[in-house]
Parts: C-alpha cells; sequence; structure tokens
C-alpha cells in the first residue's frame, strides 16, 4: 500500500535583509563624515607650527567649515528630499573628498579657511539625506536604533582619526592626512552610486517580504514615491521644532569643543605628549562611540515595551545631557590630567546617549520630510559648532582653558530642560495640508 507523501506547509517568505546592508553602508558614511571633519584638529599643531597660525587665527579656519555646513544644512536636505538620496548622496560625497584633498594644497590662512568652507558645503548635506534615505528604507521600530548605529559610526571614525592622523603625520606628513582621506570619500561614492535605490521597491535584491516589512503601519503620507513637495511654511511655523533646534545647538556647541579643540587642549594644557594625545582622545571618543549605540538602542527597546514614544525618547536624552554636565565640570576643574580624561570620558558617552535620539525624533515629527527637517535641527546645531570653533579660541586667550569646558555643562543642563519640552508624535506638518 502506498504511503502517501506529506505535503510540506508553505513557510512565509523571510525578508530579504537589504536594508541592513544599506543601513551599514550608511554607518561607513557617517564614519568618513567624522575622519574628514576631525583629522585637522589633530593636523593643527603641525599646522600652525608651519604657517605660524595662533590660537584666534585656527579658530577661524575651524569655524569656516561650520559656517558653511550650517547654512547648506537645509538646501542639502531639501536636495535630499527633492532628488533623492541616491544621486544627492553620490555628488555631496564626491564634492567634499576634491575638498579634503586640497585642504594639503592650502598656501596661507585664508586658501585654507576657503578650502574648509567648501569642505562644509559638501558636508552639509550628509546626515540629512542620509536621514531621509534611512526613512524609506526602515520601519519606524528601527528608526532610534539605526540613528544611534549611524552616528556611532561617526563617533567610530573620529575615535579612529588621532591613530592614523598621528601616524601619517610622523611618517608621511600631515598634508598626506588629508590626500589619503580624500580619495576614501570618492571611492565610497561611488559603491553607494551602484548599489542604493531611492525606494526599496526599485531594488534587485528586496522581496516583497521585506517591503511589508518597511511599510508596516506607516502612513500613506509618508509613502509618496520620486519627487516630493516640501511644505515650507508648516516646517518654520512648528515650535516643536524650533524647541529641537534649540536643543541640538546645545549638543553640537559641546560635543564640538570635544572634536576640534580637544587635541589642543590635552598638549597646551594638560601636559601630554603628541601620541599620548592621540591615544586618549581615541578612548574618550570610543566612549563616545559606545554611547551612540546604546542611546539610540536603548530608546526604541522603551518605546516598545511602553508604547510611550513620548516617553521613550525623553527619558534617555534627559538622562544623558544632565549626566554630561555632572561629569564635565569636575573634569575641568581638576588638577589630576589622568581624572580629568576618565571624566570627559564618561561625559561624552553621556552626551552621545542623545544623538540617535535626536536624529529619531527628527524622523518621528517629519517622516516624509525627514531630510529637510533634520537640515534645519542640523543648521541650528553647527551654528552652535561654529560658534564653538571661535569662541573657545577666544576665552582661551582672555580668560582660560576652563572656560569653554564650564560653558559646555552648562549647556548640557539646558540641553536637558528643553528636551523635557519636546514632543516627539507632534508632527511638524498637517498631512491633510500637504
Amino acid at each position: 500500500m502506498a504511503v502517501p507523501i506529506p505535503v510540506p506547509e508553505s513557510v512565509p517568505e523571510r525578508p530579504s535583509g537589504v536594508r541592513h546592508r544599506v543601513l551599514w553602508l550608511t554607518v561607513i558614511a557617517y564614519m568618513i563624515t567624522y575622519m574628514d571633519r576631525v583629522c585637522i584638529g589633530h593636523a593643527a599643531p603641525a599646522i600652525r607650527q608651519e604657517f605660524g597660525f595662533d590660537v584666534v587665527t585656527m579658530g577661524w579656519i575651524f569655524s569656516a567649515f561650520n559656517w558653511s555646513y550650517a547654512l547648506f544644512q537645509i538646501p542639502g536636505g531639501w536636495l535630499g528630499d527633492r532628488f533623492g538620496p541616491r544621486l544627492v548622496l553620490t555628488v555631496i560625497v564626491l564634492w567634499w573628498s576634491v575638498f579634503t584633498a586640497a585642504t594639503a594644497l592650502a598656501w596661507g590662512k585664508w586658501s585654507m579657511a576657503g578650502f574648509r568652507f567648501l569642505f562644509g558645503m559638501g558636508e552639509a548635506g550628509a546626515f540629512p539625506t542620509a536621514t531621509r534615505a534611512l526613512s524609506r528604507w526602515l520601519p519606524a521600530s528601527e528608526r532610534g536604533f539605526a540613528q544611534g548605529i549611524t552616528h556611532s559610526g561617526a563617533r567610530l571614525g573620529a575615535a579612529l582619526t588621532p591613530p592614523i592622523v598621528v601616524f601619517l603625520m610622523t611618517t608621511l606628513g600631515w598634508r598626506s592626512v588629508f590626500y589619503i582621506f580624500g580619495l576614501v570619500g570618492a571611492a565610497w561614492a561611488v559603491f553607494w552610486y551602484a548599489y542604493y535605490r531611492d525606494r526599496p521597491e526599485e531594488h534587485p535584491a528586496v522581496n516583497a517580504a521585506e517591503v511589508a516589512l518597511i511599510r508596516h503601519r506607516e502612513a500613506p503620507a509618508t509613502r509618496s514615491p520620486g519627487r516630493v513637495r516640501v511644505p515650507w511654511k508648516q516646517i518654520f511655523s512648528s515650535f516643536n521644532l524650533w524647541l529641537i533646534c534649540a536643543m541640538y545647538f546645545c549638543y553640537a556647541y559641546s560635543i564640538w569643543i570635544y572634536l576640534t579643540w580637544f587635541p589642543t587642549y590635552l598638549l597646551e594644557a594638560r601636559g601630554f605628549t603628541l601620541q599620548e594625545m592621540g591615544f586618549w582622545h581615541m578612548i574618550a571618543l570610543g566612549a563616545a562611540t559606545v554611547g551612540d549605540s546604546v542611546g539610540g538602542w536603548f530608546s526604541d527597546h522603551l518605546a516598545r515595551r511602553t508604547g510611550d514614544l513620548r516617553l521613550a525618547r525623553r527619558a534617555v536624552a534627559i538622562a544623558g545631557f544632565a549626566a554630561a554636565a555632572v561629569c564635565i565640570v569636575p573634569a575641568t576643574l581638576t588638577e589630576d590630567r589622568y581624572l580629568s580624561v576618565a571624566l570627559t570620558t564618561v561625559a561624552l558617552f553621556c552626551l552621545e546617549l542623545t544623538v540617535g535620539v535626536s536624529w529619531a525624533v527628527a524622523m518621528d515629527v517629519g517622516p516624509e520630510y525627514a531630510g529637510s527637517v533634520s537640515g534645519v535641527m542640523n543648521t541650528c546645531g553647527n551654528l552652535g559648532g561654529a560658534l564653538a570653533s571661535i569662541a573657545v579660541a577666544y576665552m582661551v586667550k582672555h580668560i582660560d582653558w576652563q572656560a569653554p569646558f564650564l560653558v559646555a555643562g552648562g549647556l548640557c543642563l539646558l540641553g536637558a530642560f528643553l528636551f523635557w519640552r519636546i514632543d516627539p508624535n507632534k508632527k511638524v506638518f498637517s498631512a491633510a495640508a500637504v
């Protein structure tokens, strides 16, 4: 008697996972952005020695990047929303890579400031456009982690930069740093254009299950394909957005001190050698890298467990800002240089807990216009960075090295208060009016 062959039950198709590869490719882009922008901070002692720049001149050169970076955030975010992240990221990464390399060709303060200004124009569109890219590829439940891990990539790039720059400077000279870093960015741009697509449905390796996962519980207003019209009037009239912008100003002012001036502080105020400076700055930025991932992940975890997005975003960011302030003050006032570095390391970990949450909030409040919303936020943030770059120089010249860091501690407390007022559930536009 023949035994019937059982027919296997149909197995649901598993999502293809291309969104994760897109995420990791974006992480690498974030790494490159920070390697390119902070390398000048470590090359600054050699640059100042060769050209005879004083601390104020170097501060203005640092701030040239910040001013253009701030001014072109909104145009960069608009370009990403209007023409799509695939083309826009390719073009802007190639642009800034050219001017990264051009920094090595500077012949004086004005040319170096000009190259850094043009470099900032390119980098300005990176984070808003990448945020727009991820908003189309990730479900809401993965956005906090995604913003945390991408900004961890940025801090990892910054953390890896000190030893790389010190090695290149001592073997090939400071100019080699900018040439090599520029080539790395150009290579990434070529790969991005070849692999990424503006919509998951357009990617040949994406299956229907992954599209369904990405689009699950997504409002119809967030699904419009192709080019979109950005509702600038509604965006700029959102009080919630201006709270976000003020909060990010506090964050960016504070972190930029540690990205640009902290290496010089370790050399001049704390008496470390060039090699020690590179090591301790790497450790501090390494802690910041971990903080980025933990903050975004834990915020998403809280959101899933409690179902309260407002609580999940606020709890992590407020705690991070407050703890950073508590650590920055004693790190600044202690006479023990190793205790100062240890407390600074904890402070940067806590401060970076807020970053993934902040960018996730930009996606929360303006999903289809995340590039434009995050561009406005990052504009205000980098006005803080521009102010910090030059304010530190004047404070060091006319007061002392402690003043800039004490100001940063105060701004962290203000950032905690502002985040308490932010509502991630309140959209910056009305879908019915768009």
